[in-house]
Formats: C-alpha cells, structure tokens, sequence
C-alpha cells in the first residue's frame, strides 16, 4: 500500500457538480508539493495513546448538537419554527439579553415580511430594531447590520461599516459574519486571515458528516440555466408536491422496499426539496429493513451512533452495521473501525480491528475507508506515523468525492505537515468544505420560497447567501434581478431598488460569480460593460471579461471577441484574429454555425470591398436590429396582429400566383399550352 501512489501527479476534483456554468474545483499535487514532516515518520512510535485521537471526536461524548447551536442567530425559527422537535428554539434560550434578542428576530421576522408582501416600510421599522439590538452588543444583530450596509438596503451602502459590524458579530461567536469574513479576505488576497476563518467553519462542517457512508453532497440549486429557468432542476426540489415523490411514496406504501430506502434517504439527509425529518427516515428504514432492503441497516446504524431522531445506542449501531457488511455493503466497515477507535459499543479500544476494517473498506474502493487509513498514518494511531503515505490516502478519497479528505488535505496545506505549505489552496479547500455547514440551510429556504412563488424572499435570502461568498447564490439573486426587475423586491438606500440600482447590484454579483469561475457571469459582465448597462461603457473591460469567459471555453465569448477585433472595439483591428475566434467558436459549439457563417461572410466583404456600400449596410445593423426587433415584438407579435398579418401574406401570394397564371397563359401562342420553367432555364449557357 505504501508504494501506490509514489509520485506523479494528482488531480482532486472538488464537490462541485459539473454545470454548464460553474467550473469544477481541480487542484493539482506536484511531487514538489509532497515534503516530509519536520520529524521523520519511520522515528515515529506507534501511538497508543488517546492524545492523537482529536481528529476522531466528530460526534463528542453527548447528543449530536442541533443547527441553532452550530449556527447561532440562524434565520431558522422564522423559516422553520416547528422543525425539529429536538431542537431548542433560539428565541426562547438565555443567549445574550432576552429583550435583545426578541428586537432582533422581530426585526428579522419584519424584513421578511417587507419582500414578501412589498411594503417598503416594514424594512425600515425592521432595520430600526436591529439597531437597537446590535447597540447593546447582540452579536447577531450585528451580523445583520453587516448585511445592510454591504448590500446598501436602507441605508448607504458602506463596505467599511458592513466590515466592522461583521467583524464584531464574528468576535461574538456569529458563524454567517466569519463566512462574510473569510470571503472577503480571499478576495483581497489576505490568505493568511481568511484561512484561519476558513478552518474553523470547516472544522464545524466536516463534524457532521457521517461515519460509514459518505453523505450526500446537497448543493445550492442554480434556478437558472444560463438566460432561461432551470425546469428540469426545479421540478426536481418540489419535496412532497413533486410528482415523482408521490408516486415513490405511493409505491413505498404498497409495500416496495427499495421505494421505502429512497423516502428514508430523502427525510435523513433533506434531499429533493424536503426538510429534514429524522423520525421520518427512522421509520422508513425499519419498514424497509422488514422488507428485506439491507441497504437501510447502514443507515439505521448511523442513526443509532448519531442519535439522530433517537436515543443514542452505540452497541445498536454496531449491531446494525455488522449485519449491513454481512450483506457486502462495505461502507458499513467505516462505521464499525470507527467504533472500534472510540471504543463506543465495544469492550475496549482496538486499532488493530479498526485497521482491518477500513482495510477491507478501503479495497472495495471505498473513498472513506481511503480516508481512515489516511488519519491513522497521520496521526500514528496503531501504525508508525507516515505523513506521506496518509497525503496519499487522502488523495484517494478526495478523487473519488469524500469531502473530509478535502479537510485533511486543507490542513495540510494549511500546516505545512506533509505538504508543501500553501494558504491560497488551503484556503480554496477549506472554503469547499464550509459551504457544507448547517448556515447553507439558506439556500433551502430561498428554494422554498422561489417555488412558491414568493421571488422577493428568495432574492433576499440568495442575497445573504451571495454575502457569503456562494457562487450560485450570487448568480441565482443576479438573475433574479435581471428576470424579475421589480418583483425581485431589491431593497435599496431610499425604498425599493430603482432600475439603475437593480442594474448595479445585478453588475456586482455577476462580477463576484465570475470571479470563482462562472463563465455565463463573466459574459453577463462583459455584455454590461459593452453595452453600458448599469455601468459606464467600457470596450476594453468587456473585452477583458469575455476573455475570462473565453478561458472556460464558452463559444459566446469567443465570437464576442471576434466582433470586436472585426471592429476594431476594445481590441485591435485585426481580421485575422477576428476570423480565429469565429472559427474556435464554431469548434467549440456546432449550433453556432449560422451567426458563425454570417460573420465570416461580413468578414469577407469588410476584406475584399472595404470601400464598398456593403460595409456601411454591415455596420448599421446593430443600429438597426433593435429597431426592428421592437417593431415585430409591439406590432407583429401583438394579439391578433399576427393572425392579420398571416392572412395578409397568404393573400397576396394567392394574388400573386393568379396573376403569374395569367400571363404564362396570354404569352403562349393560341392552341399551345404554356409550359413552365425548368430548372436548367435559368443556368447560363455554356460557352462554346
């Protein structure tokens, strides 16, 4: 095992699903990457002792802690008051003074209600109260504050007062100001603060992800898919109104064992629009274990060790995980070394048994049981401590999606344990893990809202989201904007956004979306700056921003760029290079072989009649087309114009058909019938 991966390199693909918007995360592992640790590891001991076992303490000695607690001054209680009923309400706890804490959920409570019913003067009155709470000190109404004067809602917009307050709500423990925080760093370059935000969100994240199985990764809906709506995605997160789900539920009722798992999968980990319900899946998962479904005795494992909607039984855990590995689902062997590390559920500690248990995981290529591996090499737990030879467990995981080998190898970076030293891809790593924390319920909620109708709400929340340095928050409240206009609800300094507002704000999250990879965002920016909208026209910055697109391959960008060398536009005059980009952009998408033809014939007239009419005609289209363009869409495609117009056409080439009828007949002699052209009539004659 120690020589499989001796050198070479190493591509970790992130998380992130592969989209027709957002690049994927590739991070590539030199061998100059890869160093020893400052103290040999072949001198190392084998550890026995529970000092190196932090990194196991995932779940702590009590019940799992609820959302409320990880992400204090969650929007939670408004969005879900009834949710868990294990969890205990924020609002009624004894965090920070009583009265306090009542101002800011009633200003929270008053915000959302001001999108969601357009009555500008309930976000005044609620950004009275969080005042009021944030002058005595409450951390999260701070938080809060931070997010009205970076976003400019009702008051200025002002980065430096948005930064200050979110420096002391994080100062007071708020985990959404330390997101706000850590983005902003990274976006300054200031790796050295920002990973160390970074880590410790991370560090929250990755405790809850589960033992045996790697979990779901639950990633932001994008609602959009490029101009349009994303149906197909959208169809699929209605929860229980969906009609997929429906049928499942009516199969799992019926008896359907398999249709039993799937309902207990979607109620544990919140999947396909539903909230997570932990009785729920409980329930499913011994109806489909009765059924003979042994996929679901790995999950009931989980909930036992969890105590997750039950009490916490780690000897049923064990017992449940046992029989699922019976059944050769050999996850459930990460779930059983675990134990064996802790000692939960067993006589005593055993790192031999644990070993071989991820060992057998690990050669059924399962990723956690690369990971395990990796943590007892790295930190000497029952082995001789061996950095390297963890770095490429990890690297294992990491490939095959297991989002805890990210944090082991962020650390790493992080460190300098293992791993050539190295903040920037620390920090990009521990950032892909964070976003997995309970505070992306966010993006739960703004779905919610959207599917209901409400777009004023969702935008607020995409918004705070956006704030946080989500991607595909930014483009979905930047699309919101540009689809919706004024039904976005945009708050600004003085009431609702006006429609210079909406185009800056929209401009601003295109950029930042952009910026981690989004090349639809990167040719929204530059279509903004090359038409002027909601920014000053600027041809050299659009030509820089579908460059960016450009480098993610987007035939878009590159027939941009080719119009704008043809013109001479932000780039030099260069037909040459213009003629490159609409061929490249030929290549890389085959449906743009029309506008593609049409450019390359405008650049052959531009090349071989320069002085002639034909260029004017051609450089006045632009002019032109919008003319046009607004004269089919309010007189043509107006209501029964169309069906008017429709008629009128086909008149006339009744009437023009009569007419040519007519005058075959009177041209051809008496007693001879008129026979009409052929093809051939109308080639030339071939010369002699």
């Amino acid at each position: 095992m120690r020589n499989q991966i001796p050198y070479l390199v190493l591509l970790l693909i992130s998380l992130l699903p592969l989209s027709t918007t957002a690049r994927r995360f590739v991070l590539v592992l030199s061998p100059e990457d890869l160093k020893d640790p400052p103290n040999s590891p072949a001198d190392d001991p084998v550890s026995t002792s529970d000092e190196t076992n932090s990194d196991w303490d995932e779940f702590g000695e009590a019940d799992s802690k609820p959302d409320d607690e990880l992400d204090p001054g969650s929007w939670r209680p408004i969005f879900e008051p009834d949710s868990d009923p294990f969890t205990k309400d924020p609002i009624s706890s004894n965090e920070g003074d009583e009265e306090e804490m009542m101002l800011y959920y009633s200003g929270v409570r008053k915000m959302v209600r001001s999108v969601s019913e357009g009555e500008a003067s309930f976000m005044e009155e609620a950004v009275v109260e969080i005042e009021a709470a944030a002058g005595g000190g409450y951390a999260h109404a701070q938080s809060a504050l931070g997010f009205f004067y970076n976003m400019g809602m009702v008051r200025e917009r002002d980065r430096g007062k948005g930064f200050m307050y979110h420096y002391f709500a994080s100062e007071g423990g708020n985990m959404q100001s330390k997101m706000a925080l850590a983005y902003a760093y990274s976006r300054q370059d200031m790796y050295d603060k920002a990973v160390k935000l970074y880590a410790e969100l991370a560090e929250i994240a990755v405790n809850s992800f589960l033992i045996s199985k790697d979990s779901p990764v639950i990633e932001p809906v994008r609602i959009h898919n490029g101009v349009e709506e994303n149906k197909e995605a959208l169809r699929k997160s209605r929860g229980e109104e969906d009609e997929d789900f429906q049928i499942l539920e009516y199969q799992a009722q019926k008896g359907n064992a398999a249709a039993m798992y799937k309902i207990g999968i979607f109620y544990y980990f919140g999947l396909r629009g539903l909230r997570r319900d932990h009785p729920k899946a409980l329930s499913w998962f011994l109806k489909a274990v009765e059924k003979g479904e042994p996929r679901s005795m790995e999950l009931l494992g989980e909930i036992y060790a969890r105590g997750a909607g039950v009490e916490r039984n780690y000897t049923k855990a064990l017992e449940w995980l046992k029989l699922a590995s019976k059944q050769q689902l050999y996850s459930a062997y990460n779930g059983m070394g675990y134990l064996y590390v802790k000692g939960y559920g067993v006589d005593k500690k055993n790192y031999t048994k644990a070993k071989e248990y991820f060992e057998k995981a690990a050669n059924n290529d399962e990723a956690g049981g690369h990971y395990n591996l990796g943590v007892l090499y790295l930190k000497g737990i029952g082995v001789k401590r061996d950095v390297k030879l963890a770095c490429n467990f990890f690297v294992l995981a990491a490939n095959a999606g297991q989002p805890k080998a990210f944090y082991q190898l962020a650390k790493m970076f992080h460190t300098g344990v293992g791993l050539k030293k190295n903040l920037p891809m620390a920090t990009a790593l521990y950032k892909l893990v964070a976003e997995r924390g309970p505070w992306s319920s966010l993006s739960r909620w703004a779905l919610e809202s959207y599917l209901k109708g409400d777009v004023g709400k969702a935008f607020l929340l995409y918004l705070r989201m956006a704030e946080l340095g989500y991607e595909v928050a930014q483009s979905n409240a930047a699309w919101i904007l540009d689809k919706y206009g004024e039904r976005s609800m945009c708050m600004g300094e003085s009431g609702f956004c006006r429609d210079t507002e909406r185009h800056q704000n929209a401009h601003s999250l295109w950029w930042q979306a952009s910026e981690q990879g989004n090349e639809h965002a990167a040719l929204l920016i530059g279509d903004a700056y090359y038409y002027g909208r909601g920014t000053e026209q600027d041809y050299d910055r659009a030509a820089e921003a579908y460059m960016h697109a450009k480098s993610q391959s987007n035939a878009q960008a590159m027939f941009n760029l080719g119009y704008m060398h043809e013109h001479g536009q932000g780039l030099p005059f260069d037909l040459h290079l213009a003629k490159r980009y609409y061929d490249q952009a030929l290549e890389i998408d085959p449906a743009a072989k029309l506008p593609v033809t049409l450019a390359l014939a405008s650049l052959w007239v531009r090349k071989n009649h320069a002085d002639s009419f034909m260029v004017d005609v051609i450089d006045s289209l632009p002019e032109v087309y919008p003319r046009v363009e607004e004269w089919v869409e309010d007189v043509i495609m107006e209501e029964g114009n169309a069906t008017i117009l429709a008629l009128f056409v086909c008149l006339l080439t009744v009437l023009y058909l009569r007419e040519r009828q007519r005058r075959n007949a009177v041209a051809a002699a008496p007693g001879e019938v008129a026979v009409p052209q052929q093809p051939n009539d109308f080639i030339a004659p071939l010369p002699n």
